[in-house]
């Protein structure tokens, strides 16, 4: 870790806790900044605040008190959920604090050199097969981030020759500004996140922000196949490095008409031998495969990480297999363009559960991909009525709508006949009835348990 002064005796709010809050404010401390944590949650149901008052760190919990920013603070380190609408965000703009997130802070006091993955989908899959790549070929890695480890805690511990590989999201890439990855990769862009961002513009502006300090020495690993890219590109100094699934032209990672996952006209694998399913996985592993070449890897470390994993808890994660159905956890799948992926991943029927927290987001793009995979539907949550509506127009007879998740495995199991998919793959996020998707994911595996 860099011995960095810039914030001995600073006075720094911490707005929000969770796993970036907590490092974040523990990081500042050993920095020797004069920190103030806020948080909404009470503090006798908050072992996090608890913790930081022991480590002797200022905790105010329980509401968000707008006349704390009167206290003259010389930042603010904003936990990413917390919107920019929130009040006491929108004060400290007026009083013209600067507003960072905590991967920011963490890049301030790293030694190494970073990879980072932003996109719609496919950035935690992709940002674990570039460390797992990294690490079979000889060198260090560490995967950090919005997959869930704090970036601010392996800053500290990483050190000079290694590398931090960091997944991260677009209310992260808001609160950045000196964050500079040498290699940055953007999987793909879809419509997500609106009721944060505002509109599409503003999500695609902060996804951008990935690329923003990159020079002519660094590179950007983009997704070929969307034509998005190729006009997005223009606005990055890095060195561009295209991958493609459908033999976009320029691409260098991309698969050839034999199948073959290739790079720079070298074959490295048969797309074939993933064991993780879908066209989207072939996509993630060109990414990840690009990465790891400009990192000098060896193809055989590639092909011994690619031949070998076997998915992302949460993300298309096989369960089990139960009286010949196989059970899939795709709880990741907070939006229609994940959904749609993990739907289109299967060449079986698939018994589909979905349903979760109404963003006022159409689910007509799952009609044609529901008509020609989904044999059943088990809906829940407040968008269960646009599920059942997007069900019956794609002709699904079998619909089964329910109240909770507890109910929804055991209902699908009843709908489903030997050698299909029942899929958890929501479509919508997780907030209605959970506090994070891993938590819904969590007992989706243990309600199928139950099933045994």
């Amino acid at each position: 870790m860099k011995a960095i002064s810039d914030y001995q005796n600073k006075k720094v709010l911490v707005l929000g806790l969770a796993k970036s809050g907590l490092n974040a404010a523990r990081l500042l401390h050993r920095l020797g900044a004069l920190v103030t944590v806020n948080d909404a949650k009470d503090f006798h149901e908050n072992p996090d605040a608890q913790a930081l008052v022991e480590d002797g760190i200022r905790v105010i919990s329980g509401h968000h008190p707008v006349e704390l920013l009167d206290e003259n603070f010389e930042l603010m380190v904003k936990n990413p959920g917390i919107p920019y609408t929130n009040p006491m965000v929108v004060r400290a703009q007026e009083l013209k604090i600067p507003i960072i997130t905590e991967p920011e802070l963490a890049y301030e006091v790293s030694e190494t050199d970073w990879v980072g993955v932003t996109g719609t989908n496919g950035k935690t899959t992709t940002t674990t097969l570039i460390g797992l790549m990294l690490n079979a070929g000889g060198q260090v890695a560490h995967a950090a981030g919005n997959i869930g480890v704090p970036l601010s805690q392996v800053a500290q511990d990483a050190k000079q020759g290694e590398t931090i590989v960091a997944e991260l999201s677009s209310f992260q890439l808001l609160g950045i500004t000196k964050l500079h990855p040498h290699i940055a990769v953007l999987t793909n862009i879809y419509e997500a996140h609106l009721d944060y961002h505002g509109n599409r513009e503003n999500y695609v502006n902060a996804k951008m922000r990935l690329t923003m300090n990159q020079t002519a020495d660094d590179y950007f690993v983009m997704n070929w196949d969307l034509p998005e890219m190729h006009d997005l590109a223009k606005r990055s100094a890095a060195q561009i490095v295209p991958f493609s699934r459908k033999h976009a032209d320029g691409a260098r990672a991309y698969l050839n008409a034999d199948g073959m996952l290739c790079f720079d006209d070298e074959v490295i694998m048969a797309a074939d031998d993933l064991k993780i399913p879908g066209n989207h996985n072939v996509e993630n592993a060109l990414a990840a495969i690009a990465v790891a070449k400009l990192h000098g890897i060896d193809n055989a470390a590639i092909v011994h990480v690619l031949s070998s994993f076997t998915g992302v808890k949460h993300r298309i994660q096989y369960v089990t297999t139960l009286n010949g159905r196989r059970f899939y956890n795709d709880s990741k799948a907070t939006n229609v363009e994940a959904a749609s992926v993990a739907i289109t991943a299967f060449k079986e029927p698939v018994v589909l559960i979905a349903g979760g927290l109404d963003r006022g987001l159409s689910m007509d793009d799952l009609v044609p991909l529901m008509q020609k995979h989904v044999k059943a539907l088990v809906t829940y949550g407040e968008t269960a009525a646009l599920m059942v509506q997007a069900a019956k127009d794609a002709g699904i007879t079998a619909i089964n709508r329910v109240t909770t998740l507890d109910e929804a495995v055991p209902a699908a199991y009843k709908l489903s006949a030997e050698g299909d998919v029942i899929l958890l793959s929501p479509a919508a996020a997780s907030w209605d009835q959970f506090h994070t998707f891993e938590e819904r994911g969590d007992l989706f595996i243990a309600d199928v348990a139950k099933l045994k």
